[in-house]
This record gives C-alpha cells, sequence and structure tokens, in this order.
C-alpha cells in the first residue's frame, strides 16, 4: 500500500514538473482576472460600465450615475461624482439606451429627498465578478457580485445609525429625461413576507419588455415607506425600506429575474444562491472569469496584458443567455418558449459584431457556437425573420441589413455541426427575399440593383453595400448545399455595389430610380437614419463606405482602375485633413477620413495587403492599437459595440484580422505582444511569437508556420484549430 502510494505521489510531482516546463502561462499569472481593469471605456464614448458580471450571464448589477440620454447608454460615466444608485442588468458599449432596471440605494441615518451619494474615487474597486464603493453622503460601503441570473449585494451600514434602501421601481434607462415617467407600462410589486419581494414591470424604451424578480433580504423589512409620485405618470412605486440590523452592521440581498415570470425568478434564485453567501458567489464568478481568460496566455507589459485581457472580457459580457435555468425562455412571440438546449442567447448586436467578435467566439468559446445559432434560428421561426439587433428576446430593427447571415454561414463553413443546415438556409433566405419588415423592400433592390435615393430615402448606399454582404454569405452557403440557381441569384446581388461605384468622384455614391447620381456630392457628408442627420450612409459618409466590399476586394479594386489607382484613394481616406461635413457621436478615431470608433471601418487598414503594400497596414494597425486602446478610463476611442472594438484589438495584437469574416482567412496585419497562446479543444494549442518586437520594429521582415517560411497574406481558422507556432520577425524596415 505504501508503495502505491509513493508511485502515486511521484507520478503526481512529474505530471506536475512537466506541466511547470510546458505551461505558457507566464509565472505568477494564474489569476488573470488581475489583468482586467473594468473602468476601461468608462469615459468619453466607450460607454462600458465597471459592475459586476458573469460570463455571458444574464445579468450585470453595478452602479448607476446617470439614466437618461446617449451618454448613460451603460448608466454610468467615470467622470460623474455621484451615484444614483445600483441597477440590475446593462448594456455593454452600445449606442442605445435600456436596462437599468430595479434601482437599490441603501443609505444609513436620517431620510433625506435625494438619495444620491457623493463618492471617493479611491474607494470604488471593480474587477471581473465584483464591484465596490463606499457611498460618502449614504455612510455605506457597497459590494456587489452575482450568478448568470442573481445579483448579489452586501451593504455594510455606519454603526449606531438607522439602515435603509431605496427601492426605486420606476427606474430605468431612458432616452429622455422626462421620459423617466413613462417607459414603465405596467408594474405589480408584491411584499409576500418579511424578506421577500416579488413583482414584474413591463417597460418600453428600445424594445418593449416584460422582467420578473424577486429581492430576497437576510435581514427582515422592519417598515416601509411608499414615497409620493414625482410625476403623476408614474406607474411603479418606490419605497423607503427599513431594517433593524441589531447589533450587525452588514445587509444582504440577492436579486433573481426572469422572463417568463416569477416562478421562474424564484427557480433561478434557487438554483444559484441557494445556500451561498456573497463571498462564495464572488468566488465563483472570479473563477468562471478565470476559466474563460486562461484561454489565452499572453506576454507582454502590464499595460499590453491589461489591454488584451480586458479586451477579452468586454467579449464575454453579452451575448446574454436569458434563458431560465430550466432552459424556459421569452422570445419575441411572448410566449413561454423551452429551449432544447437549455441556453437561449440575445443582445448580439449583429451589426457590429459579425464583424471580428463572432469569428473570435467560433476559434475560443467554439461550444457555445451551435447554440447561437440556434437561437437566432428560434428567434426567426418567432419573428419571420433572423435577429437584426435582438435584445432581451425582442428586435429592436436597429441598423441595416442582416447580419446573423454572416454569422450563421461563418458557424457551417467552419464545420459546426449543432444545428439544422437546411433549416437554418430557408431561414436566411425568407430574411433576404421576403418583406418581413420596413427595412427590406427586395422587390426595389431586384428591379434596380441596388436601392435608389428617392425611393429608399434613408440609408441607400450603406443598405445596399452591406446587404450585398449578406447576399454573399447566403451564396456561399446555397453552393456548399448544392442549390446552384439560388447560389447564382445571390451571388449576382453580392455585385450590386458595382452599381453605386462612381468612376468620377471614385466613391459609392447614391443614385435615384432613373440612373442619375445624387447632385450635389459631399463625399465627407456624416449620415444616420436614426438621427436628425439622415442621409444615404449609417453612421458615416462616402469616404469610409466606398470600402464596404469585403466581399469581393480584387472586385473593387478593378472597379477603382487597379492596384496603383485603388491605393491613391486609399492613401487619400487616411491622409485628407479635410474634416467630415456634420457631426456624429459615433464616429470618432478618425485618422483622416477612417474612423476606427465605428465599424464599418474596421477592416478598411487591412486593404493594403491586397495592394502588395503590406508595410502601409502594419504601420496602421500600431498606429491605432497604439493610440485608440489605452488602459484608461477614456482608453476606447468609440462604442465598444457588445466586444466589437475589443475584438478588432484581439485579433490585431496577434497579427492578423478576418477582414472577409466568412472567408475563413486571417489575414496578416503585425503582432503587438511578444508571444500569444490559445488553449485549443482536444488539447492543442496554437501559440503567435513576434521576435525582436519593439517600438521601432513594427513591420514584419517575414513569417514562418511550424518552422517553415510562409509566404501568404493569410492563415486560415483550419490552421489555427489545428495548432501550431505562427513566428513574425519584426524589423524596423516596410517591406
Amino acid at each position: 500500500m505504501n508503495k502505491i502510494v509513493l508511485l502515486l505521489a511521484t507520478m503526481l510531482l512529474t505530471l506536475s514538473c512537466t506541466n511547470k516546463s510546458n505551461s505558457t502561462i507566464p509565472a505568477g499569472d494564474t489569476d488573470l482576472t488581475q489583468y482586467v481593469n473594468p473602468f476601461i471605456g468608462t469615459a468619453f464614448t466607450g460607454h462600458t460600465f465597471p459592475g459586476a458580471t458573469y460570463p455571458l450571464g444574464m445579468m450585470q448589477p453595478g452602479p448607476e450615475t446617470g439614466n437618461f440620454s446617449w451618454e448613460y447608454c451603460s448608466g454610468y460615466f467615470y467622470d460623474d461624482e455621484r451615484i444614483n444608485g445600483f441597477s440590475q442588468n446593462r448594456l455593454n458599449g452600445t449606442g442605445c439606451v435600456d436596462l437599468g432596471d430595479l434601482l437599490m440605494q441603501p443609505f444609513a441615518g436620517e431620510k433625506r429627498d435625494d438619495l444620491s451619494s457623493r463618492f471617493d474615487k479611491s474607494t470604488e474597486k471593480a474587477s471581473p465578478g465584483y464591484y465596490a464603493v463606499e457611498l460618502a453622503e449614504n455612510n455605506v460601503q457597497v459590494e456587489i457580485t452575482t450568478t448568470p441570473h442573481v445579483a448579489f449585494h452586501r451593504y455594510t451600514f455606519a454603526k449606531g445609525k438607522p439602515a435603509h434602501v431605496l427601492a426605486d421601481f420606476q427606474s430605468g434607462l431612458v432616452w429622455q429625461k422626462e421620459r423617466l415617467y413613462t417607459h414603465v407600462l405596467d408594474n405589480a410589486v408584491t411584499f409576500e413576507d418579511d424578506r421577500t419581494i416579488t413583482g414584474h414591470t413591463r417597460r418600453t424604451e428600445w424594445v418593449e419588455r416584460t422582467y420578473y424578480f424577486v429581492i430576497e433580504f437576510d435581514k427582515p423589512i422592519r417598515s416601509s415607506e411608499k414615497l409620493a409620485q414625482q410625476d403623476p405618470r408614474e406607474k411603479a412605486p418606490r419605497y423607503i425600506l427599513d431594517f433593524d440590523l441589531g447589533d450587525d452592521t452588514t445587509l444582504n440581498m440577492k436579486i433573481a429575474m426572469s422572463t417568463t415570470g416569477i416562478e421562474g425568478a424564484k427557480a433561478n434564485l434557487a438554483a444559484e444562491a441557494y445556500g451561498k453567501d456573497f463571498d462564495k458567489v464572488h468566488r465563483e464568478a472570479k473563477n468562471e472569469w478565470n476559466r474563460t481568460l486562461s484561454r489565452v496566455q499572453v506576454y507582454g507589459t502590464q499595460d499590453e496584458k491589461t489591454n488584451f485581457y480586458t479586451s477579452l472580457y468586454h467579449l464575454y459580457i453579452q451575448p446574454s443567455n436569458i434563458a431560465d435555468v430550466d432552459g424556459r425562455y421569452v422570445g419575441p412571440n411572448e410566449e413561454i418558449t423551452q429551449s432544447p438546449t437549455g441556453n437561449y442567447y440575445s443582445t448580439l448586436s449583429q451589426w457590429d459584431t459579425f464583424r471580428a467578435a463572432f469569428p473570435m467566439y467560433t476559434i475560443f468559446s467554439p461550444e457555445i457556437v451551435s447554440d447561437l445559432v440556434n437561437s437566432m434560428s428560434d428567434f426567426s421561426e418567432q419573428q419571420g425573420h433572423l435577429p437584426i439587433w435582438a435584445l432581451m428576446g425582442k428586435e429592436t430593427y436597429t441598423m441595416i441589413g442582416n447580419h446573423s447571415i454572416p454569422m450563421i454561414v461563418d458557424a457551417y463553413l467552419k464545420g459546426f455541426t449543432g444545428f439544422n443546415p437546411e433549416k437554418m438556409y430557408q431561414e436566411i433566405k425568407k430574411s433576404i427575399t421576403e418583406s418581413t419588415h420596413a427595412k427590406t423592400n427586395w422587390d426595389i433592390y431586384d428591379q434596380y440593383g441596388y436601392y435608389p435615393y428617392d425611393l429608399i430615402k434613408a440609408e441607400s448606399v450603406s443598405r445596399t453595400l452591406e446587404c450585398g454582404f449578406d447576399d454573399y454569405c447566403a451564396a456561399l452557403m446555397a453552393r456548399k448545399l448544392g442549390k446552384t440557381e439560388d447560389y447564382a441569384f445571390f451571388m449576382k446581388r453580392s455585385e450590386y455595389y458595382k452599381n453605386l461605384y462612381d468612376v468620377e468622384t471614385r466613391a459609392m455614391r447614391p443614385k435615384d430610380s432613373n440612373g442619375n447620381w445624387l447632385s450635389p456630392f459631399d463625399p465627407y457628408a456624416l449620415a444616420h437614419a436614426d438621427s436628425s442627420v439622415g442621409g444615404h450612409y449609417t453612421e458615416g459618409n462616402a469616404l469610409q463606405y466606398t470600402w464596404h466590399v469585403m466581399q469581393d476586394i480584387p472586385g473593387l479594386i478593378e472597379l477603382m482602375g487597379g492596384k496603383e489607382q485603388t491605393g491613391e484613394v486609399l492613401d487619400y481616406l487616411f491622409n485628407t485633413t479635410q474634416e467630415t461635413t456634420g457631426k456624429l457621436s459615433d464616429v470618432t478615431g478618425l485618422i483622416g477620413q477612417y474612423a476606427h470608433g465605428n465599424e464599418p471601418s474596421h477592416h478598411v487598414a487591412y486593404l493594403y495587403n491586397y495592394l502588395d503594400r503590406p508595410g502601409e497596414t502594419q504601420r496602421l494597425v500600431r498606429q491605432i492599437t497604439t493610440d485608440f486602446y489605452r488602459n484608461k478610463p477614456d482608453g476606447l476611442i468609440g462604442n465598444d459595440d457588445c466586444g466589437q472594438m475589443s475584438a478588432w484589438y484581439l485579433f490585431s495584437a496577434m497579427g492578423f484580422y478576418p477582414m472577409n469574416p466568412v472567408s475563413g482567412e486571417l489575414v496578416f496585419g503585425a503582432p503587438q505582444l511578444p508571444k500569444v497562446t490559445l488553449q485549443l479543444a482536444d488539447g492543442k494549442s496554437f501559440t503567435m511569437e513576434a521576435r525582436s518586437l519593439s517600438a521601432e520594429n513594427m513591420y514584419v521582415d517575414k513569417i514562418e508556420w511550424n518552422g517553415q517560411p510562409y509566404d501568404q497574406k493569410f492563415i486560415t481558422y483550419a490552421d489555427i484549430m489545428g495548432g501550431g507556432t505562427l513566428v513574425f520577425h519584426m524589423t524596423d524596415v516596410a517591406r
């Protein structure tokens, strides 16, 4: 027996030493959450938030410093000096206002009209799964953590002072301040006992939705005071809850939410919170974040690691699995539906995330990809078309095109099998051939081969270009499924972009139904139909959108007259000093007229590779990563948009980018980190090394793949997932 024990101990010691010698995790980096700074992007226009999160969870409880206007899309702005309270869910980095449900604000001592509190920034702490702050005027230390469906609050009150909590069921993030009293359509609140409150709220803002909740305290509510209405239009109450803590100073609160009903919220609470205290939940959230982050090991400086791991963190705040623990959810048909997989993902921000975030999931988290596709399929069956920009299971109809399609096709072409390809193809075809909502107009699209600006009053050019990419994706799936006629039909559509290219201005220019170009024409004029600006482009101008032909770069180059002429136009984009005509809050991060703060520009720096000028791509990637991704609250140059801005950085820092997101090709740029290792399925790993990388050595001299010279412009998804080592040899001279 002793010999067996000794043998086992020797084997374990040997295995431990072997693992350490082969480990790609630098010494001391077992806790990767130390490199996540949730405050990155909470200033300027990043619209991120520092609250507690769980990977792909439904709940994101955290501080609220404002609840109306575009500045408060996430409910929090770093420069603010007061906290209104703590709400239970958020949108990460978007440009629209919603969520911010169930505001809670603790305070000690005397009651007063304004219960917001000043706070000292030095007391504010945030890390994955945790947030803490001291409310100076309220005499309370607040700590927050979360499970996927349950927010945990721990309040420590000043000793010897009465303990209270403001429970504001009317609160929520809204566009305009006056709407604070009109966004709640219906509400019910029930005090089930002296420790439990349940209810529901039906509200409208970006979408109309209903959420159900259960709130549970670990101390009895001694009394409750219903406050007078602030406005006669209010539909939900505000209460001040009083607690007798005795000799204790701590009050714990758990809030569970559900889309299906109060019983669903109670089931979520029981499954995820029973027998757990705050510290245990915090540890579990932190451990889950470490499991997520540890799929990648990064070498570099403290700031480099922080930028990378914070980007990875932002990538996994959403999409959100809004299904209850039993797999039930409410989707667009407003009926309770059972998910066959137990998961139902929403908040995909497709217009943004199809470009790089979704391709990143196929590498880092292949286990969720089929569920994401099936969630889109379930949505389409209920709504009549694939989701465009779904929030909490409902359609917002925000932005243009239907970029669920490239996500589905990307998954299919990469070999994911957890969904029915024929069924998904039929949902794709229906979504881009049947006019199921106001932004389709396929009869006009097919009649003219573009959207004429006199018939389609808004975003005519952008809609033509973005629908063309969706058509291209549909064509690829049709071809693989053997649907020859459909392939020809959609591939022809994918070339409609050629009908809007104007040789004279060398830009994608609006054209009317008679074939006449818009005149006068200002390629610098910004446009966006969802604002008072209007116009023919979507959050951009002609200079930026001319390059939105990700499916056919060789065709675009030919259309422009060849590589030299294309290079002249591209150089002008990056080097012009003329300012935009008009201003848009989403168009930021300008290099010339290239706007990194908004997604239509994200692939453009990589175009130089197709012009045989890779050094320009490499120089621009260095400039963008250095100037627009910083370890500071204002370190993001634009909305993070549910992880797309972060995904651009993740790919680009590793030295490549999915310029055509469904091609399976990752076009080379230049790495910004000395070494990155991805832990893949089946025990495989992919390692990127950048040898001689430095501030001066930003250019790529040569590339090796598994020890052999490599002269392609890209590496493939299949190569990466098969494992191997990609080595960039860096130099200070552009090749």
